[in-house]
């Protein structure tokens, strides 16, 4: 699928959304940051802006973005992932969103939590419906990763959801991120409880030995 509006990163001012917004700029993808708050959109897409040396980046509020685009990409705190996704409904029908949530416990963030309503993606479908096809992916990509554009992504990418063209569409973009990326098409939206379940292991494994950058890579297939 070649995207001919952009990429609406909903709550994207913060490190995985900004990370994000940078590698599909630099790759060519159109992007917008959204907010709850225009200016702090317009704030963050400034400063990727002057990281990237030209002006690829748009901020506008959550609605705002997911009212423009083809695909969005939701990159909030679990906290926040019910009361943004119940906003969004309109705007989001008919869309492809990527969740990229994971159901972290602070201070806890190195166990595995399932809620008692399934994993955050699953909870996604609950809420908008079937007119949104929820994919999901990046739940593994950790902020440090992605917010270096010089610096190669040694990882890959498992790819959830029900709707095969949906997640095309997203392993094309995982893809786009870095040359060094390989993504996955890991199955029905329902194996995302693994995928989110890795998270905690990941960030615990990087404190056990001191590395930003903890990833997976699935082997034995080349």
């Amino acid at each position: 699928m070649t995207l001919k509006t952009p990429i609406a990163i909903l709550g994207g001012t913060g490190k995985e959304g900004g990370g994000l917004a940078l590698r599909w700029a630099k790759a060519g993808y159109p992007v917008i940051i959204g907010s709850r708050q225009a200016a702090k959109a317009a704030q963050v897409a400034a400063e990727l802006n002057e990281k990237l040396g030209e002006t690829l980046i748009r901020g506008l509020t959550n609605a705002e973005a997911a009212r423009t685009a083809e695909v969005c990409v939701l990159t909030v705190p679990y906290e926040a992932h019910r009361a943004t996704l119940e906003g969004l409904r309109e705007e989001l029908e008919g869309k492809i969103l990527v969740d990229v949530t994971v159901p972290l416990r602070p201070p806890e963030v190195t166990r595995v939590h399932i809620p008692e309503d399934g994993p955050a993606a699953v909870q996604a479908q609950t809420i908008l419906g079937d007119g949104v096809r929820i994919v999901a992916a990046f739940q593994n990509v950790g902020e440090h990763y992605l917010k270096d554009p010089g610096r190669a992504i040694d990882c890959d990418v498992l790819v959830c959801g029900d709707d095969a063209k949906a997640k095309a569409t997203v392993i094309e973009l995982a893809e786009a991120l870095d040359p060094a990326i390989r993504a996955f098409d890991a199955g029905p939206l329902v194996n995302v409880v693994t995928v989110e379940s890795l998270t905690p292991i990941l960030i615990g494994l990087s404190k056990q030995f001191k590395r930003l950058r903890v990833g997976i890579r699935i082997t034995g297939i080349n």
